[in-house]
């Protein structure tokens, strides 16, 4: 049976390389996407010394344009898609008086535009496609817990995708795809980069392990649900924290 297609944002490092590497190891192709060309060439070039079939695609996935570019590269020379990971994304952490415009626009643009561009773009192809399709967006428990030290344009991009997520679940339910969103707390990647010392060493004692979550962990999810278990799940935003807000 040939290999089901995926498609991974953000593919070049941290989460996106995990995922990426979960769903080669589970007989799936992977177009991996990012706007970073050296590093994602590089990701490639590892994966393929392995003998693992990743396709590397430069594309500023918040760009309309680009997008629409990318998925008619993917129809051409891979025949559809099947899977689709909406991994991309970024934080800023500014001060909410202190946000600009352009700030808001961009933390929108790559986070939540992104994904709707990528999903509005994937859902034709998959509907030629057999069996169950899927979508997997990542979100953030920063969505939803306001203890932790998210920024407000941050969590709004999240809460938007999650939206995005019921509705297309809804949607699209009777076409055999389903939509779940993935919603980590404190996860080891390149955005550790963000925090001043003092506020990761805060999140990190916030975990009830006392330390953050692995991007494989994160990514054995993603494979759990674009396997034929995570059939039948759709519409839910799945929040993944150790335990942290049960109260």
């Amino acid at each position: 049976m040939a290999n089901r297609i995926a498609v991974v944002t953000g593919a070049a490092r941290g989460m996106g390389a995990a995922i990426s590497l979960a769903l080669l190891r589970s007989q799936h192709e992977v177009v991996g996407v990012d706007v970073n060309r050296e590093t994602l060439e590089t990701t490639e070039a590892n994966f393929r010394e392995d003998g693992l079939p990743f396709h590397s695609k430069y594309c500023d996935v918040s760009s309309a344009d680009d997008v629409e570019r990318l998925f008619e590269e993917i129809a051409s020379e891979l025949g559809g898609v099947d899977v689709l990971v909406n991994n991309a994304g970024t934080c800023f952490m500014t001060e909410f008086v202190d946000i600009t415009r352009e700030e808001l626009r961009q933390q929108m643009a790559v986070n939540f535009d992104s994904a709707f561009y990528c999903c509005q773009r994937a859902v034709p192809l998959m509907l030629r496609r057999p069996g169950i399709k899927k979508i997997v967006n990542i979100s953030s428990n920063g969505a939803y817990n306001f203890d932790v030290f998210d920024p407000p344009h941050y969590r709004a991009s999240k809460a938007a995708m999650d939206t995005l997520t019921k509705d297309l679940a809804r949607r699209y339910a009777k076409e055999g795809i389903a939509v779940n969103s993935i919603a980590p707390a404190m996860t080891r990647t390149d955005l550790f980069d963000v925090l001043s010392a003092d506020v990761l060493e805060r999140a990190i004692a916030a975990m009830p392990r006392g330390e953050p979550m692995k991007p494989e962990e994160i990514a054995g999810w993603v494979a759990f649900l674009v396997s034929p278990a995570g059939d039948c799940s759709s519409g839910n935003v799945i929040i993944l924290n150790q335990g942290r807000d049960v109260r």
